[in-house]
């Protein structure tokens, strides 16, 4: 039976002073055993499946929903990974290992695998729990390892899912919120690559194709919307740098974002402005920002060395991580159960 409703109080160790990324750490291990306020999006097939979010989601019900639950639980993978004598390490590890058992695995299969959910967070959530694997296959250290093939359930049911339902995409998604299809597919490629799975690659890798190499003018002056936490026309360039070698990218590119200068300046994509950091929706503005200096990092990475552009994206990557940055903190639970994962997929360099 999944664990009561009952709150714990938890302390961890203080920050390093200019350790950043502890204190992204101290976010997702505040949040991902906090069961409320809590946003669900549930079939409801029968009165039975009137139940809590931990009922639901033994492993992920914190962090106000399942995906951010799914990679604040990555964040923490990805810390230890990059920081083996973070200070949070053994806070690090019990939370992780009190959410990574087989009864709460066995339950979050359970309801991925219920009539009426193949949509269930597709791409979004179930791209960050491709990720959440990666990061625990690459590990060597036997805790890790054991967490790893205890999500591999789940992670077999996600790729049945996924390999049925790309030959039916007919079209792309090209929002600034969960629906995107090109942060989603970047993410499930390089997921497909670090565990050798040519199968998934391949099939992913020739939707990219057919989707995008004919895309020209993409509208970025017409970003960001209201509410968007990725960019649809940076995401989708930091994909195909993934899928082209560095020649055809830099062709590619010059014909998808003309705009991009080459006088070195930083200035020519203002970072988006929260007006409201309490609003759930309106702070998204900050999760863009982050999402964008990861962005323009990869485009820069794709191109030859010589090519002009590489420093004018550098230079606005490097504007919009200091915004960024800045806007994470634990003062608003609307920005801080999500905003340091963003935070720590950029500073780790994750994408790369």
């Amino acid at each position: 039976m999944p664990e009561t409703d009952t709150e714990q109080t938890v302390s961890w160790p203080d920050p390093r002073p200019g350790a950043v990324n502890d204190r992204f750490a101290v976010l997702a291990l505040s949040c991902v055993h906090q069961p409320y306020p809590n946003k669900i999006a549930h079939v409801l097939n029968s009165d039975d499946d009137v139940q809590t979010p931990r009922e639901m989601y033994p492993a992920f019900y914190g962090c106000f929903d399942w995906h951010s639950s799914v990679h604040g639980h990555w964040l923490l993978t990805r810390i230890l990974k990059t920081d083996p004598e973070t200070p949070m390490r053994a806070s690090i590890e019990a939370a992780l290992s009190r959410s990574f058992t087989t009864q709460n695995l066995a339950g979050e299969l359970a309801y991925y695998s219920a009539p009426g959910r193949k949509s269930f967070e597709r791409p979004y959530g179930i791209a960050w729990y491709l990720q959440l694997v990666a990061e625990l296959h690459e590990s060597d250290e036997p805790l890790q390892a054991q967490w790893r093939e205890t999500l591999r359930p789940l992670e077999d049911a996600i790729i049945a899912e996924i390999e049925d339902w790309l030959p039916k995409l007919a079209y792309p998604i090209r929002l600034g919120t969960h629906a995107q299809t090109a942060f989603a597919f970047g993410l499930m490629l390089d997921y497909a690559r670090t565990v050798d799975n040519a199968e998934l690659e391949a099939l992913i890798t020739d939707k990219v194709r057919a989707f995008h190499m004919a895309d020209v003018n993409c509208p970025l002056a017409y970003e960001p919307s209201g509410t968007d936490f990725l960019s649809p026309c940076l995401m989708e360039a930091d994909l195909m740098r993934r899928v082209l070698d560095e020649a055809a990218f830099a062709d590619w590119l010059s014909a998808f974002l003309p705009q991009i200068p080459t006088d070195g300046a930083g200035d020519w994509l203002e970072p988006g402005v929260v007006l409201d950091p309490t609003d759930g929706h309106l702070v998204h503005l900050d999760g863009v920002n982050l999402s964008r200096a990861w962005a323009l990092e990869g485009m820069a990475s794709g191109l030859p060395v010589a090519d002009p552009r590489r420093a004018a994206l550098q230079a606005s990557a490097d504007l919009h991580t200091e915004v960024g940055i800045a806007a994470v903190s634990d003062e608003h639970y609307s920005g801080s159960h999500w905003l340091g994962s963003f935070a720590t997929y950029l500073t780790t360099q994750r994408g790369l």
